[in-house]
């Protein structure tokens, strides 16, 4: 049973470090997820890590299948998802290069599934918090304890994708207080929330996006190079949260859809009870 999991996106396919690695292939109802599951031991825990974007880095964001991902590490008893991703910086004061661990997520992606909840079975979460603080602190003192600049807190827009933004875009989302731009944390963070698993995401800065008129528009090449440079950063992190996270939990993550469900569970449909199970079996049985 791993009780925390990896999982890498652009420039983190794998996780150096894991020993006695074993791959585990899972499917799920939702089909199957990016990649088989490596499964291995970290500062003496189980750790499970999935490549986002598979081997060879071939999905895009929108192509991703984010529920079979999350489902698959909840059928190894994961409770607990620290998300790594390069992201564009909205803010003067996030350098490429920075680390930001964001408190906020604001959705704008428009072709994705974001709930398991589907085909009979209707549940509200509340998401008002939509990462785990508990989780997102401990990440931070991490990344903190390898002296790579680290900011805590900031709005996260999840855009579709795959292009970049256009200028005016940019703009827009700078006028809404956006902090940090990317392509994924929406919706696996909604998901992680369904599955009542801890999710917090640490965002590498590889970029000012299109916004910065003195600053390069972003490109792919610059983003490998500032995700090259901080691999070793986001590595060493994760040996330290691994090694200094107690297994008990004291969030609210755990009981998320106590609340959440609205329908009458004698008209739920027995194949998405079977589908859902796993997620819905404590408290529909």
């Amino acid at each position: 049973m791993c009780k925390i999991a990896i999982i890498g996106g652009s420039g983190l396919y794998s996780m150096p470090g894991l020993e006695d690695i074993q791959e585990r292939e899972v499917e799920t109802p939702f089909g199957s997820p990016s990649a088989p599951i490596v499964v291995g031991k970290l500062e003496g825990k189980e750790v499970a890590f999935l490549a986002r974007h598979g081997i060879g880095h071939h999905l895009s964001p929108t192509e991703l299948n984010y529920r079979a991902n999350i489902y698959a590490l909840k059928t190894l008893g994961v409770e607990r998802i620290v998300g790594i991703s390069a992201c564009g910086s909205l803010r003067e004061d996030f350098v490429p290069g920075d680390i930001v661990i964001p408190d906020q997520l604001f959705d704008f992606t428009k072709d994705r599934v974001r709930s398991f909840f589907t085909g009979g079975l209707v549940a509200h979460v509340s998401i008002a918090e939509p990462f785990c603080n508990d989780l997102s602190e401990s990440v931070y003192k991490a990344v903190q304890s390898t002296s790579n600049n680290v900011h805590m807190g900031g709005s996260y827009i999840t855009i579709e994708g795959p292009r970049f933004s256009t200028r005016a875009e940019s703009n827009t989302f700078r006028a809404w207080g956006m902090s940090i731009i990317g392509m994924t944390t929406s919706p696996e963070a909604f998901l992680a929330r369904e599955a009542e698993m801890c999710y917090a995401t640490i965002s590498h800065v590889t970029d000012y996006d299109v916004w910065h008129i003195s600053e390069k528009p972003v490109t792919v090449e610059m983003v490998i190079e500032i995700l090259n440079r901080n691999t070793e950063v986001a590595q060493q992190a994760v040996s330290t949260l691994v090694r200094d996270l107690k297994d008990q939990r004291h969030c609210h993550c755990q009981s998320a859809m106590a609340d959440a469900f609205i329908t009458n569970p004698s008209v739920v449909p027995q194949e998405t009870r079977k589908d859902l199970h796993l997620l819905v079996k404590k408290y529909l049985d």
